[in-house]
């Protein structure tokens, strides 16, 4: 495998494991939206390709999908939605394809021509990010509870 294809598999991988979309995951890792679906798919079939996505997991131990989507939504970018916002006119269809409008809730258009763009909230993003982490970190703790007192119990027996 040649440097170029190394380095467009592992962005593939992080973008992956981070956005949890596999034709947004190879956008971003340079392959062109009408092919990205298809070549990320294939990308997936590979052994190497999988190995590395559940390497960045095990890396990042946080809970998955929803965890990259809060994660997404509480700090991801907004300036394409500034862009459409601020457009003279509508965009042809194949730049509105590229743009990464992950945060926009909804897009209408007002009474007088304008464009109302509503983003999702980040701060309860954040919150619910927080309620996430704090419920692993709970299930953890009583994992470790369960494992000392089984060894507890089980040095008991010996005796």
């Amino acid at each position: 495998m040649n440097r170029n294809t190394k380095a467009r598999l592992n962005s593939f991988c992080c973008n992956y494991v981070t956005l949890g979309s596999v034709e947004e995951a190879a956008v971003r890792a340079g392959f062109p939206r009408e092919t990205a679906l298809s070549e990320g798919i294939e990308l997936m079939k590979t052994e190497e390709c999988r190995q590395l996505i559940s390497q960045l997991r095990g890396l990042l131990a946080d809970s998955g999908t929803v965890a990259a989507g809060l994660k997404r939504l509480a700090f991801g970018s907004c300036t394409d939605a500034v862009y459409l916002v601020f457009a003279d006119e509508l965009p042809p269809a194949e730049v509105i394809g590229r743009l990464d409008l992950f945060n926009v809730s909804e897009i209408k258009r007002v009474k007088g021509g304008g464009v109302e763009v509503k983003l999702f909230d980040r701060l309860k993003a954040l919150e619910k990010l927080f309620e996430l982490e704090n419920a692993f970190n709970d299930r953890d703790k009583a994992e470790s509870l369960i494992k000392a007192l089984t060894a507890e119990g089980e040095s008991d027996d010996d005796n």
